[in-house]
């Protein structure tokens, strides 16, 4: 069952568009690779909450399994094996370089969505 929300749609698009700046103006060792990677677990999860009406823990761990899933087809050259080398775009949404410490940054990104949501339903923020 799909549902839309436009504080999670709203919030997708200004992280999505943090992630371009970073992509774009930052080509540094910890900002682009790293918070790049846990942003972009953010990203995921706000667009899954935008149209799903799944709660925070399953949309946080469904979007720690697409994360993973898009890291482990890095290890195996996905984007080679489907013939999409030349493909920009594919390059840039499933990625081409593996690197195991992502997986350290998907998990903070992670716990980063669970105190933000802790905090928000707290109303601290």
């Amino acid at each position: 069952m799909l549902r839309f929300h436009p504080g999670y749609a709203g919030a997708a698009v200004a992280v999505f568009l943090i992630e371009v700046l970073i992509a774009v103006f930052v080509h540094d060792g910890l900002v682009r690779p790293y918070i790049g990677d846990s942003l972009v677990v953010a990203l995921i999860y706000l667009t899954v909450r935008a149209i799903t009406p799944m709660p925070v823990i399953p949309a946080v761990a469904l979007t720690l399994i697409i994360a993973v899933a898009v890291e482990i087809g890095q290890f195996y050259n996905l984007v080679g094996m489907l013939g999409l080398d030349d493909n920009a775009l594919a390059r840039v949404v499933l990625g081409t370089g593996f690197d195991p410490k992502d997986f350290v940054a998907y998990g903070a990104g992670g716990l980063g969505v669970v105190i933000a949501e802790s905090a928000r339903k707290s109303r601290f923020i």
